[in-house]
């Protein structure tokens, strides 16, 4: 089987690094794991390559991703924000990332940390996955219906089945990493 990196890693440089180096590497820790939330929220509707553009925008302006200070945003800052050309300027997804905060800090709470509670749906390992072809990669999973359903249940928001799949390929909860991938192995044996 000839080696063949995961197409869409080849569409940006940004991508390619994130695919090599992130996506699919199982993430246990909370700060990051908010982040690559907000990230995926921000996505919904959006092509990667622009979330990866905006990251480092989003980071400043949404205070390091720090969902105890993003918990208690007020007009002013939404304001302020909905007017910041370096983020995602949509209402709705801003003021989802602030409702996901208090959801995530109450989550935290609850089961110590976010990573137990949502690794606990894989039982803290990875579903590797096996696809041939990116058309073999699914938007979403019935498990990505239960853990959205779950998390809008707890308060979370702007957080669907395909997000919460984008989201579970991000954090490694999944590796969808192709089997001809020179990726997928290193990214299953980085548990």
């Amino acid at each position: 089987m000839t080696e063949e990196i995961c197409p869409w890693a080849l569409r940006s440089e940004l991508e390619l690094e994130y695919h090599d180096k992130a996506w699919g590497f199982p993430l246990h820790d909370d700060a990051m794991l908010f982040e690559m939330l907000v990230l995926e929220t921000m996505q919904a509707g959006l092509s990667w390559t622009t979330i990866l553009k905006k990251r480092e925008g989003m980071k400043q302006a949404f205070d390091q991703f720090n969902p105890t200070i993003i918990q208690s945003y007020q007009e002013d800052k939404i304001a302020e924000l909905l007017q910041d050309e370096s983020i995602i300027r949509n209402k709705l997804k801003v003021n989802a990332t602030i409702s996901n905060a208090a959801a995530f800090l109450a989550v935290q709470k609850q089961y110590g940390s976010f990573d137990s509670f949502i690794w606990s749906y894989v039982d803290n390992q990875p579903i590797q996955n096996k696809f041939k072809t990116i058309e073999e990669v699914p938007a979403h999973t019935p498990l990505a219906e239960q853990i959205s359903k779950d998390l809008k249940k707890l308060g979370f928001k702007f957080i669907g089945p395909t997000t919460v799949y984008a989201f579970m390929q991000s954090i490694g909860m999944v590796n969808d990493h192709l089997v001809t991938c020179p990726i997928h192995q290193k990214a299953a044996t980085h548990v």
